[in-house]
C-alpha cells in the first residue's frame, strides 16, 4: 500500500497572516499537479468544536455535510479543494482531551498513569493518520497527500503538546513522507522601508527548538522580497534560497496557488516528499482565466448584508465567498455594503439619528438585499424592516435562515396583519407564534443540538424560481444549522395570502424555501447554501439574486430553459456532442452548465 505524504503548515510572530489560506493554495496546486488532496485543520482550544464560539471571536460556524460545526479555515479548503470534509478533519485540543478521557474511563490505559505524553501525543498521530485516510473527493481509496495546518502561533502554550506530537510524527512517517511549511512575517518599517528578517529568524528558531525543521518558507510581506533578504533568510533559516517563498500582498486569494505556482513552490515540495516521477507541472488555465476576469471587472453590483455581526466581516465568510463566486459569474464587481440591523430600528432613530440615517442610506442604495443567518433577538427588528423595504419596493431579496424566519414574520404582520406575529425565540408568549422550536432541538444542551448537516429539500412548486435556478430538479440537498423553523399552522394562512412555500422536507412540516411569487426576486430559505458555493460553481440561488441585482435573472432563466432544450437534443441524440465557447470545446459533463454561463455572460455558446 503506498504511504502518505503529509504537509505540514505552521505559523510564526502573528496570527492572522493567512495559514488558511496558504494551506488551501498549496492543496489547489497539489491537486493541479494530479493528485488527490485531503486537509486537516488543528485548533489548539479546548471547546470540541467550533459551535458554540460567538463569531466575533472567532469569525463564522462552517458546517459540514456531516453536520460537524467547525473552523472557518475548513470553508477555505472545501472551496478551493471543491471536496467534502467530515468533523474529524477539524482537530481540537476538546476532542482528543475527551478521547482520551473516555479511554481511561473504559480501563483501556490498563491503569497506568495517563499524561500529556504519550498517551495524548499518541492520540494526535493515531487521529491524524485515520483521518487522512478518509477519502473527500468522492473517489474510492485515500488521497495522496495530506495538508495539515496547526493553528495559532508558535510558541502558544496551547499548542505545545500538538508540537510534541507532530515532532514525533514527522519521525514515525519517516524522511520524505513529511515536509514543513512555516508561514511567517517579513515586516517592512515605514521608516526606512526595509524589509526585516529578525522576526522569522526567531521564529523559526523557535520552532527547531521544539524539534520541528521547515523545509519551505512561506514569507508574507507587503511586497516581493529582495534577494539579499532571501539569502539572509536562506543563512539563519537553514532553508535553501530557492524555498524562501514570498507571499505579497495581491487583489484578491485566487492570486494565491498562482503565487505559489510561479514561484515554484510545487517542485520544493516533490523533492521533500519523493514525488518528481508521480507529479505532473500544474494545470490551473481554469483558475488563472476566473482570477484574470475577477480582477478585470469594474461594473458594480451593490448588495447590502443586513446582519447583527456586521463589524467583524469574517462572521459571514461564507456568504460573502458565494456572493463573490456569484458576482464573478455575472461579470459584476461586487461591492457589500454592511448595514447593522440594529441601526435600522426606531429606537437607534432615537438615540443615534447619524447612524439610523447612514444605515437607510445604505439599504435604499443597494441593488439587492441579504439577511443571512444568526441568533438572539438583538437587530431582528431592523431585519423585519429590511424584507419589508425589499418586499415594498421590488428590490431583490435573499433572506437565510433567520433571514428566512425575519421575512416570514414580516410578512404575517404585514399582509396577515398579524401585528404580534414573531418567533418563540423572540417572544415565547405570542399569541402569533411564526416560528417556534423544532421538536429534537435541546433547550439546556448548546453543543451539536440543533438541525445540523445535509437535509434533502423537496419542491413542491415547479414553476418557480428557486426550482429554475437548481436546474428543474425535483429535490436538493442542502445543509443547515438551526433550531426554530416555521410554524406548520400558520401556512395555510400565509400561503392563501401570497406567500408561496415552495420547497418543503419529506415530511412536508418543516418549510424550507418560500418566495412571493410577483416579486422580482424574493426568496428565503431555511438551509445554509452559501457553504457548499465554489468558485466557478455558484450556489444557484445566490447567482440568482446577484442576477436579480444586476438586471440579468431574466437571462438567467431564459438560459435555464434553453438547457432543457439543449439536454433533450443531446440525449435524443449521438453522444459525443459538445459546446463550444468561443471557439473552444469544453468536457460533455460540463455542457448544461457552460452552455448557461455561456448564455448569461454573452459569450458565443454552440451546441453541435
Amino acid at each position: 500500500m503506498k504511504k502518505m505524504k503529509y504537509i505540514l503548515v505552521t505559523g510564526g510572530v502573528v496570527s492572522g497572516l493567512g495559514k488558511g489560506v496558504t494551506a488551501s493554495s498549496i492543496g489547489l496546486l497539489l491537486k493541479a499537479c494530479g493528485l488527490r488532496v485531503t486537509s486537516i485543520k488543528i485548533d489548539p482550544y479546548l471547546n470540541s468544536d467550533a459551535g458554540t464560539m460567538s463569531p466575533f471571536e472567532h469569525g463564522e460556524v462552517f458546517v459540514l455535510d456531516d453536520g460537524g460545526e467547525v473552523d472557518l479555515d475548513l470553508g477555505n479548503y472545501e472551496r478551493f479543494l471543491d471536496v467534502k470534509l467530515t468533523r474529524d478533519n477539524n482537530i481540537t485540543t476538546g476532542k482528543i482531551y475527551q478521547y482520551v478521557l473516555d479511554k481511561e474511563r473504559r480501563g483501556d490505559y490498563l491503569g497506568k498513569t495517563v499524561q500529556v505524553v504519550p498517551h495524548i501525543t499518541d492520540a494526535i498521530q493515531e487521529w491524524i493518520e485515520r483521518v487522512a485516510m478518509i477519502p473527500v473527493d468522492g473517489k474510492e481509496g485515500p488521497a495522496d497527500v495530506c495538508v495539515i495546518e496547526l493553528g495559532g502561533t508558535i510558541g502558544d502554550i496551547e499548542s505545545m503538546p500538538f508540537i510534541e506530537a507532530l515532532g514525533q510524527f514527522s519521525y514515525r512517517v519517516g524522511a520524505g513522507n513529511f515536509c514543513l511549511i512555516h508561514v511567517s512575517l517579513v515586516p517592512v518599517l515605514n521608516v526606512v522601508g526595509e524589509q526585516k528578517t529578525k522576526p522569522t529568524q526567531h521564529s523559526v528558531r523557535g520552532l527547531r527548538g521544539l524539534g520541528l525543521t521547515p523545509n519551505i518558507l512561506a514569507c508574507r510581506s507587503t511586497m516581493a522580497l529582495d534577494d539579499n533578504v532571501k539569502e539572509k533568510l536562506s543563512q539563519f533559516c537553514h532553508v535553501p534560497a530557492e524555498d524562501v517563498i514570498t507571499l505579497y500582498d495581491v487583489p484578491n486569494i485566487w492570486h494565491v496557488p498562482l503565487l505559489l505556482r510561479d514561484q515554484k513552490a510545487h517542485e520544493a515540495i516533490f523533492k521533500v516528499l519523493n514525488l518528481p516521477g508521480i507529479a505532473k507541472e500544474p494545470s490551473l488555465k481554469e483558475w488563472t482565466t476566473r482570477t484574470e476576469i475577477c480582477d478585470g471587472l469594474h461594473e458594480r453590483v451593490r448588495i447590502a448584508i443586513v446582519g447583527k455581526y456586521t463589524g467583524l466581516p469574517d462572521s459571514y465568510l461564507s456568504v460573502l465567498k458565494a456572493l463573490l463566486h456569484a458576482s464573478v459569474a455575472c461579470r459584476k464587481k461586487l461591492v457589500v455594503d454592511w448595514v447593522p440591523a440594529s441601526d435600522l430600528e426606531d429606537m437607534t432613530e432615537i438615540e443615534n439619528l447619524d447612524a439610523y440615517k447612514a444605515a437607510w442610506k445604505l439599504l435604499k442604495s443597494a441593488d439587492g438585499v441579504l439577511v443571512p443567518g444568526g441568533f438572539g433577538d438583538r437587530g431582528v427588528q431592523g431585519k423585519i424592516l429590511a424584507a419589508k423595504y425589499a418586499r415594498e419596493n421590488r428590490i431583490p431579496f435573499f433572506g437565510i435562515c433567520l433571514g428566512m424566519q425575519v421575512a416570514v414574520i414580516e410578512f404575517a404582520r404585514s399582509v396577515l396583519g398579524l401585528t404580534d406575529a414573531n418567533s418563540t425565540e423572540f417572544d415565547p408568549s405570542t399569541r402569533n407564534p411564526c416560528v417556534i422550536f423544532m421538536p429534537e432541538g435541546s433547550k439546556t444542551q448548546m453543543g451539536g443540538t440543533m438541525r445540523l448537516g445535509s437535509r434533502r429539500t423537496y419542491f413542491e412548486v415547479m414553476d418557480c424560481k428557486s426550482v429554475k435556478l437548481y436546474g428543474n430538479r425535483r429535490y436538493i440537498d442542502e445543509r443547515h444549522r438551526h433550531r426554530y423553523e416555521v410554524n406548520p399552522d400558520i401556512v395555510g394562512r400565509l400561503e392563501n395570502a401570497g406567500l408561496s412555500f415552495t420547497g418543503k422536507d419529506e415530511s412536508g412540516q418543516r418549510m424550507e424555501v418560500i418566495e412571493v411569487p410577483d416579486h422580482p426576486y424574493y426568496i428565503g430559505v431555511q438551509f445554509h447554501p452559501e457553504f457548499k458555493s465554489r468558485p466557478g460553481k455558484p450556489s444557484a440561488l445566490f447567482l440568482g439574486l446577484v442576477a436579480a441585482a444586476c438586471g440579468q435573472l431574466d437571462a438567467l432563466l431564459q438560459g435555464f430553459e434553453s438547457r432543457e432544450k439543449v439536454n433533450c437534443e443531446i440525449g435524443n441524440g449521438p453522444s459525443n456532442k459538445k459546446v463550444y465557447q468561443n471557439g473552444y470545446a469544453t468536457k460533455p459533463a460540463n455542457i448544461i452548465r457552460d452552455a448557461i454561463y455561456s448564455y448569461c455572460n454573452g459569450l458565443s455558446c454552440t451546441v453541435i
